[in-house]
């Protein structure tokens, strides 16, 4: 009888092998077909992250052999955290769940943020539909019309948090280049500070370049701001005459770390997939992404939608991300010390 179990034991365990070896042996048609691939997004509606996680959606499956269903989820919580954790230790690791999470993320993950259960650098990284320009500008009647007049003279500009690159870009560059910007806190959101900067109640404001195109285009036409740098590692092509942050600083060190924390506009809107994931998959779901970048269809809704449009390979992104991981610790402490400090 022991002999019998211990043959029927066998035979389940190679039963179970040849079971493991054969979804292995899968092609990608026969893996893909007929199931649902979830696209899982770190914010709640109404945002850019929600918008962009739902567009890759609407086209990606049809790229990916065996035309899965592809679908946009919510799974918002501790400013995308939640999702980037759950990917880390819970989430599927087959191909069939991807993610878009803070831009911010890989930097949060250096400075030691609380709630960080994840390694940046351990996702696979499957490409971006944009970088995100973000500006920081001044009124019409604001005596600063050039970053160069920053260092002159003080710019009040609104703050919408500590945490946010409203208050985060003012701090660095004081300390790291030797601006005279003073943070007035409290707004709730950029659009309150648009309308307080319009009202003259602050000289600036930070917003994206995107959000002022889409909705102040007469500012720009105008003249009624003054660009003062873009928040960005090197001048964009949008913007050729507005200074870069990452161009800015008094040392090398100080712009090094100015490029760190404008390295996240360059992350931007990006999408990952856990760790762990076959590299064959990687490739796979990469090529799908990037088919979907060139997809005729996918950049005629790009257009109507009037959203921003630079998209980037996997590849090149993970590069990208890699290199906030060896950033060395000594400007990871002094940009977490002035960030954490007082307005």
């Amino acid at each position: 009888m022991a002999k019998i179990r211990a043959f029927g034991l066998i035979s389940f365990l190679g039963l179970c092998a040849l079971g493991a070896t054969g979804a292995q042996a899968q092609s990608p048609e026969s893996f893909y077909r007929g199931r649902t691939v979830s696209i899982y997004i770190g914010f709640g509606g109404g945002g850019s992250y929600d918008f962009y996680g739902h567009l890759i959606a609407r086209h990606m499956g049809k790229h990916i052999p065996g035309n899965p269903t592809v679908v946009a989820q919510s799974m918002p919580g501790a400013g995308s955290f939640k999702l980037a954790n759950w990917l880390t230790s819970v989430a599927p690791k087959d191909g069939t769940a991807m993610g878009i999470v803070s831009q911010a993320a890989a930097l949060e993950e250096a400075l030691g943020s609380q709630g960080v259960q994840f390694k940046a650098r351990e996702f696979n990284w499957i490409g971006r539909a944009t970088s995100v320009i973000e500006i920081m500008m001044t009124g019409e009647k604001a005596k600063a019309k050039t970053i160069d007049d920053a260092y002159k003279t003080e710019v009040m500009i609104g703050g919408t948090g500590p945490g946010s690159p409203s208050e985060g870009y003012p701090k660095l560059l004081n300390a790291a280049a030797g601006t005279k910007f003073r943070i007035i806190a409290g707004y709730p959101a950029s659009a309150e500070v648009l309308l307080a900067m319009e009202k003259g109640e602050v000289d600036a404001a930070f917003t994206s370049f995107g959000s002022l195109s889409a909705y102040h285009q007469d500012w720009l036409d105008q003249k009624k701001v003054h660009l003062l740098a873009q928040g960005t590692v090197a001048r964009t092509q949008e913007l050729p005459d507005v200074p870069a942050v990452g161009e800015l600083g008094k040392t090398p060190e100080d712009r090094r770390m100015l490029q760190l924390y404008a390295s996240t506009a360059d992350i931007g809107r990006s999408f990952i997939a856990p760790p762990g994931l076959p590299p064959e998959r990687v490739a796979l779901l990469r090529t799908a992404f990037d088919a979907t970048m060139n997809d005729p269809e996918f950049r005629a809704e790009v257009t109507r939608a009037k959203v921003e449009f630079h998209p980037l390979p996997g590849a090149e992104l993970q590069k990208l991300i890699e290199q906030v991981a060896q950033t060395p610790p000594e400007i990871i402490a002094r940009m977490k010390g002035l960030l954490q400090g007082a307005r």
